[in-house]
């Protein structure tokens, strides 16, 4: 009995020790907040908070519930505000910051939501499979939403007061109606700096307060068009695929894209293989591209 109560004390320190380490790393992963896209829910994101709580343990990771399913259609600004008014209490209380984590659309309103908060504190800003620079393709949402439009002629509607009062109209991107898109997106126009915005260098200045821009999308997705989209990449009138690097809005550096990269704070993955609605669930997807940002 005197030789295990030894043994016990002996070993009572280094178990103290441990537990001091494993509270130490497991307070020091910052809050992950996760916003989810068009048609989504909450509900269809437990495979990457099981993959977060396996690599992460201990991590608070906040899934907005918020617009979902057909609420996600609302325009992407009323989002921005709602999604705002539920993160701003978690970054108060994230002393050393929080990752971003939005998928889809989801992109789109995060980068809205950080160029519009003066006092955010996003450490890294991650895109997964989100249209930055528009979409342009016909797809099952768009078949669903409008079956009386194709690509070619939804400008008609989207361009319209009616139609940007659909999210998918705030991004949609049509590349034979450039002057119809600048005069008529009331979003991503205005957040790329196309037009004109009195409220542009507070929202360069905002988004470059991030430390990291992480670009994630594949070949295969399926839905975003042209996946290139996801890597700020996007048609030409010709609907040639332009590198991210010969935009207009990084050129011109419009809303800080240009300073982010010659500061090395762009990083992109292309993961083939990988469809839509599966980024968020797949492993390699996860551990490759995801996991190295969660720290």
């Amino acid at each position: 009995m005197r030789q295990r109560r030894g043994c016990i004390g002996v070993l009572a320190p280094f178990c103290i020790l441990l537990i001091f380490l494993l509270l130490t790393l497991t307070a020091s992963y910052k809050p992950v907040i996760v916003v989810h896209g068009l048609f989504d829910s909450p509900s269809d994101f437990g495979i990457l908070l099981d993959f977060i709580n396996e690599t992460h343990p201990g991590t608070n990771v906040t899934v907005v519930d918020l617009f979902d399913r057909t609420e996600s259609l609302k325009p992407l600004w009323m989002q921005v505000e709602g999604f705002k008014r539920v993160m701003y209490p978690i970054m108060q209380n994230a002393v050393n910051g929080v990752h971003l984590l939005c998928y889809s659309q989801g992109g789109l309103i995060c980068r809205g939501l950080i160029s519009t908060m003066p006092d955010h504190n996003v450490d890294t800003f991650i895109s997964l499979s989100s249209p930055q620079m528009g979409q342009y393709g016909d797809t099952k949402y768009l078949k669903w939403l409008f079956p009386q439009h194709m690509k070619s002629n939804l400008y008609r509607l989207c361009y319209t007061q009616l139609g940007q009062d659909f999210s998918i109209c705030n991004y949609w991107n049509d590349p034979h109606h450039r002057d119809l898109y600048l005069n008529q997106s009331n979003f991503l126009a205005l957040l790329n700096d196309e037009k004109l915005n009195p409220n542009a260098t507070a929202w360069k200045k905002n988004l470059l307060r991030i430390r990291k821009m992480v670009l994630i999308g594949g070949p295969d997705d399926g839905v975003i068009m042209p996946w290139q989209s996801s890597m700020f990449a996007f048609y030409d009138n010709n609907e040639t695929v332009m590198e991210m690097q010969s935009q207009l809005v990084y050129l011109e550096d419009t809303f800080g894209l240009k300073t982010l990269d010659a500061r090395g704070d762009i990083v992109s993955y292309t993961m083939p293989g990988v469809s839509h609605t599966f980024w968020h669930s797949n492993r390699s997807v996860y551990e490759k591209c995801i996991a190295p940002w969660l720290t």
